[in-house]
């Protein structure tokens, strides 16, 4: 396995007084609270009810798995999936699918509880959710892919490749890993150096998300981007909008709750999953130490890359840099 870390970085468990997410101690009870000055004052923005679409792409749904998947798709080539996270929808990648698309057939699905995909009740574990994954994979008449995933949708990628390696060609995954049994080391409350990652245990509450949060989850999408965002400005009022009006019923919100809701369940399916043996490419921001502590161990052919300055969402803050990074480790 090759490990490509800067000189200077440490190991996850020795960080010290650094925060697991990577979070500086100025935040103090308003990271605790999610909120700041700006934003404890803002009012909702109107918002866009749905993203646009990009050119050469088309809107899709297809039922797989007993639910029904929302999916967008352009270029032509190799299959390469791209997984989002939350709290966004496909549009997360919207400034990286032209330039894949010379090279791949793109497919970008909002996964299950996302977006215009269906909320079940049930199947937001990460294995379950992968199996939505290979069934599209499957229903679109194609034996392998290249599966890539950020946040929440690297978690669903790792479990893709672990229970279908027959049907992955190789899997690039950033800004998180599957869950493993770091996150039960993630500290509720603040530390010094370490401020809580409040979203974690808010999103695991029944009910009570989606009563504070229908029709408000606007003050969501911008606190997270401006905390989480090593560059806030990447974000137009168009996609805050997007994201906010995607989530702003009590079933969307509930429906991204349950990826919180399942992480013991994922955690305890990951014991039972083989190394990966396929070749990995693993990129992090702002959470480039969590990705490493994750992936420890995890896989056999693994290469890292870490985006020095970058926050966490990297398709919109360094699309340049992930379409090099995807395009030279698929070919």
């Amino acid at each position: 396995m090759s490990l490509k870390k800067s000189d200077d970085s440490e190991p996850f468990h020795r960080l010290g007084r650094r925060n697991m997410l990577g979070v500086t101690a100025g935040a103090g009870a308003a990271a605790l609270l999610g909120l700041s000055a700006g934003t404890a004052a803002a009012a909702p923005r109107t918002q866009t009810p749905r993203a646009p679409m990009l050119k050469g792409f088309t809107s899709r749904f297809t039922e797989v798995n007993g639910t029904r998947l929302h999916y967008v798709i352009g270029g032509q080539g190799d299959p390469l999936v791209l997984l989002p996270g939350w709290p966004r929808t496909w549009y997360q990648f919207h400034k990286i699918m032209p330039a894949l698309a010379r090279h791949y057939q793109v497919i970008a699905p909002d996964l299950r509880g996302m977006g215009d995909s269906d909320k079940p009740a049930g199947g937001y574990d990460k294995k379950t959710m992968a199996r939505d994954i290979y069934e599209l994979v499957r229903t679109l008449g194609h034996s392998q892919a290249y599966i890539a995933g950020e946040d929440i949708g690297s978690m669903v990628a790792h479990s893709f490749a672990a229970n279908h390696p027959e049907a992955t060609r190789k899997v690039a995954l950033w800004e998180a890993g599957h869950p493993t049994e770091v996150f039960n080391d993630i500290r509720m409350l603040p530390q010094p150096g370490q401020p809580a990652p409040w979203w974690f245990a808010f999103n695991v509450l029944d009910q009570l998300p989606e009563q504070l949060l229908e029709g408000r989850f606007r003050f969501i999408v911008d606190w997270l981007i401006d905390f989480q965002g090593g560059d806030p400005k990447a974000f137009s009022e168009e996609t805050r909008a997007v994201y906010a009006a995607a989530y702003d019923t009590p079933d969307a919100i509930r429906g991204g709750n349950g990826w919180y809701q399942t992480f013991q369940q994922d955690i305890a399916d990951l014991k039972d999953y083989p190394v990966l043996t396929m070749p990995l490419l693993g990129i992090g921001g702002k959470y480039y130490e969590l990705l490493l502590a994750q992936m420890e161990g995890l896989a056999a052919d693994a290469r890292y890359v870490e985006l020095q300055g970058a926050g966490h969402y990297l398709a919109e803050e360094r699309p340049h840099d992930i379409v090099r990074e995807l395009t030279a480790f698929f070919r």
